[in-house]
């Protein structure tokens, strides 16, 4: 396995491909594709722990959703992504509608990549408290939707893990939804893949700042995490600049083809640990890089899965109904 910085199992299983190229398939990785119209949905089934190892994900489900270019400009296209998001959670959520549901916003509200779940949270149609505070304005097919966004240990002094175990252990939910930011291995992900994963999620994993599992093992009821690519490691970004120049030198050069195909063909992990020792000796640091117009991409993508998800736990209701409730 390549030591990338990426939350994507879609791109561990590319990153796998790339360096094992003698496999057409790999053993206990099931792929599978499908598109609505101009959003396209990949689903990863790590089945074994064969699949497991090579691409050093969990075995479960992974579906990846690709939005259309300029999504989040799009009031009508995030409209529609948000619908394939409720449909794959629908896939995902076996539970009967009186079920109590959990949503997790992981993250720092104070550092813009990483607030999309806090902001998800904000848009979140909570119930729970409705059927005792004012049970008649609450119809039986409305289900009880409690929220929390429980910051980060830095803040907090607390491990998240702790926090979200102490709601679930006080208030019993059946499901817990996470919602975080990722990491990307690719540029052209960020804030354009919305990944959905049925094994729970480990803060902070792809910029290299491991937390505790967010996990059925570690929490005792099933997890479902939604999250979405808002930042990218600095080193890829050079690597893949750096692949990308002399693929032009070979395209456009006379002579010394060879040398630069020798550059060309030098070993993945060798070039980005050269390239790290190099970032971090004039950085001091490593450096994690995002969009400048990354305010406006959370904003809306927020929406986007808060949408999702309140149709997927409220199927009873449409969206229009949600957002009267909503105010």
């Amino acid at each position: 396995m390549i030591n990338v910085r990426t939350d994507l199992v879609l791109e561990a299983r590319e990153i796998y491909k790339e360096s094992h190229k003698d496999e057409v398939d790999i053993d206990g990785i099931e792929v599978i594709e499908e598109s609505d119209d101009d959003i396209k949905v990949t689903t990863v089934k790590v089945k074994n722990d064969e699949g497991a190892k090579k691409i050093g994900k969990p075995k479960g489900n992974y579906i990846t959703i690709g939005m259309p270019d300029f999504t989040a400009y799009d009031g009508e296209t995030m409209d529609r992504v948000s619908q394939v998001v409720s449909e794959i959670l629908q896939r995902l959520i076996k539970i009967d509608t009186e079920k109590t549901v959990l949503v997790v916003g992981l993250g720092n509200w104070q550092v813009t990549p990483d607030a999309l779940g806090p902001k998800v949270t904000e848009k979140i149609m909570v119930t729970r408290h409705l059927q005792t505070v004012m049970p008649e304005a609450i119809d039986e097919s409305v289900r009880p939707v409690c929220s929390i966004a429980p910051g980060v240990l830095g803040v907090t002094g607390i491990e998240t893990v702790e926090i979200i175990k102490g709601v679930v252990e006080k208030i019993k939910p059946d499901l817990v939804i996470c919602i975080d930011a990722l990491a990307a291995r690719r540029v052209e992900r960020v804030n354009t893949t919305i990944q959905i994963g049925d094994t729970g999620i480990s803060p902070g994993a792809g910029v290299g700042n491991n937390r505790k599992q967010i996990n059925e093992e570690n929490l005792g009821v099933k997890v479902i995490a939604v999250g979405i690519p808002t930042v990218v490691d600095a080193t890829t970004i050079a690597n893949d600049t750096i692949d990308s120049v002399i693929d032009s030198l070979i395209n456009n050069s006379s002579s010394g083809n060879e040398f630069y195909k020798m550059l060309k063909s030098l070993d993945k992990n060798e070039k980005e640990r050269l390239i790290k020792e190099v970032m971090s000796s004039k950085a001091s640091m490593d450096m994690i890089v995002t969009p400048k117009d990354i305010d406006l991409m959370v904003n809306s993508l927020s929406r986007i899965i808060a949408n999702g998800i309140n149709m997927a736990v409220q199927p009873n209701m449409d969206m229009d109904e949600i957002n009267k409730f909503m105010g």
